[in-house]
């Protein structure tokens, strides 16, 4: 079942490794996308572990959802010195418990499975020993750590590799990874989308070449589910596992963002915008890059908001027992009943200002959230929407500056995850950066884009626009209201973006006393 092995002639012949750019010309809604004749499979898995759960998705090949799992990840291992680690072997665990479950009610025949794709979250770091089980728990993005070359705390450590890299070793005994998912402090060079030719340079981040993956690019074939993997996960042995990315940029694929005139905006633990591109932009000033889920191109992301989504409920459950109890006695999710609420409020939450920094960006460590304007009006509604505004606009400056350095900006945008099941927050976000906002049809977008470039890889379909035309759609699309509009403009423009930097001196201070 196993086709490929991720060598350099089959990537080619999958993927026409690395400089298989796509044109920055827009993807027809309609295509001449085809499954190929003789291709029997009519199933494709979407991988996708994140920061909190890990999700399996079967999807059938035009990208409808057969079925789909999650299981909750354990919460971070946090200690001092910035440590933030998935508690022993987590990733791996709760993958072979959603993976049988996924299986258990996949009513298909196994056999149909055309392939697998991997997605797993950015940022961590898995350490290796001779193997392949870890040395150390799996480092979490948030940690310290990560910023910093690897240092060699464990003797045993064999190899140092992301999650995905972990990951696919369980699952297929190969000790490879995905290129596109190596982001932060790696030796790899983002013009060749491989490690760095030059073992001196090698040296700086504290590796060998030795300690390295072989690395695969997105829509390659990473290996095959072995026996003991199968065994321990339920999934067939023999299926073919797909290289994707990092989960941002498979959340984009996703999304079906391939051309510059649209953007993606991720609501997730971390928010961010995401638009294409064809070349690496060196010393960005006001945007990342990203290498894509598309081989050769690249993925601009601007800056964002840490811990965002989890500002919205962690504020539903700092209101306590009472309004949660009641919220259970109705059988209303606690943030369903909030934004009923806010939806009531006035534009503006009637001046309450929020600035949504809950957790400090790594350039200003001091840094502390703010609501600022309280008065008798204000209620827990207020505080509610106006979280939701601070998030927008901030991603609208953001988002400024990320087109003004591109010297382009998009004409649409698609936004994912689960806040954009939220008619009020697609609104604000539609008036406040002034364009038509579209959901995400799948709210899961990441595991849609891992089966995409499992589609890819199993040759269903022979190209990524083609499996992007015929698995991807939008849905319901938001367009700005002009009063609203003129006042959320006012707003940023005249306060909001001067609030900001407003309390670095008090919390340089408080952050000496208190962290």
């Amino acid at each position: 079942m196993c086709q490929g092995d991720g060598s350099p002639d089959t990537l080619r012949r999958i993927c026409n490794y690395p400089r298989a750019l796509l044109p920055l010309t827009p993807v027809p809604a309609s295509s001449s996308a085809h499954i190929k004749s003789g291709v029997n499979m009519k199933y494709l898995l979407g991988i996708d572990e994140g920061s909190q759960s890990c999700k399996l998705t079967m999807y059938d090949t035009a990208g409808n959802i057969v079925t789909r799992v999650s299981e909750p990840l354990e919460p971070l291992a946090l200690a001092p010195g910035g440590v933030a680690e998935h508690p022993g072997d987590d990733l791996w665990d709760k993958l072979c418990i959603a993976s049988k479950k996924l299986m258990r009610e996949f009513s298909g025949d196994p056999k149909d499975i055309a392939a697998a794709g991997l997605c797993t979250i950015r940022f961590c770091r898995a350490l290796m020993k001779e193997d392949g089980m870890l040395a150390q728990p799996v480092m979490s993005w948030m940690d310290d750590r990560v910023s910093r070359p690897h240092e060699w705390e464990y003797q045993n450590v064999r190899y140092v590799t992301t999650s995905s890299g972990y990951i696919t070793h369980r699952l297929t005994g190969k000790l490879r990874d995905t290129g596109a998912n190596y982001l932060g402090v790696w030796p790899l060079d983002m013009e060749t989308w491989d490690y760095f030719s030059d073992d001196n340079a090698l040296e700086a981040f504290n590796l060998r070449r030795e300690n390295l993956l072989a690395l695969t690019p997105p829509g390659g074939i990473l290996g095959c589910v072995t026996t003991e993997a199968a065994r321990e996960t339920g999934l067939p042995a023999g299926l073919p596992v797909a290289a994707t990315a990092n989960d941002k940029a498979v959340e984009a694929l996703g999304a079906g963002c391939l051309n510059p005139e649209t953007a993606v905006i991720s609501l997730g633990t971390y928010i961010a915008a995401m638009t294409p591109g064809e070349c690496n932009i060196r010393e960005p000033q006001n945007l990342w890059v990203n290498l894509a889920s598309v081989p050769g191109r690249y993925l601009y992301e601007s800056g964002g908001v840490r811990r965002g989504m989890w500002m919205l409920s962690w504020w539903a459950k700092f209101l306590g027992g009472e309004f949660l109890a009641e919220c259970e006695s109705v059988g209303v999710m606690p943030e369903s009943a909030l934004e009923r609420e806010a939806e009531l409020v006035p534009p503006g939450s009637d001046g309450l200002l929020i600035v949504p920094h809950w957790l400090a960006p790594t350039s200003h460590p001091y840094r502390k959230g703010m609501m600022l304007g309280f008065d008798a009006r204000h209620g827990r509604a207020h505080v509610y929407r106006a979280i939701m505004e601070s998030i927008a606009m901030t991603m609208k400056n953001s988002i400024d500056a990320m087109c003004n350095e591109l010297g382009r900006c998009p004409e649409e945008y698609v936004v994912t995850g689960g806040g954009s099941n939220s008619p009020l927050f697609m609104s604000i976000f539609a008036d406040v950066l002034g364009k038509p906002v579209a959901c995400a049809f799948d709210s899961g977008p990441a595991g849609l884009g891992s089966a995409v470039c499992a589609a890819v890889a199993a040759g269903v379909y022979e190209d990524f626009p083609a499996a992007v035309a015929a698995m991807v759609r939008k849905g319901e699309k938001y367009y700005p209201d002009a009063s609203r509009a003129v006042l959320y403009d006012k707003l940023n423009t005249e306060v909001f973006k001067n609030l900001v930097d407003f309390g670095d001196e008090v919390f340089r201070k408080t952050f000496q006393m208190f962290g």
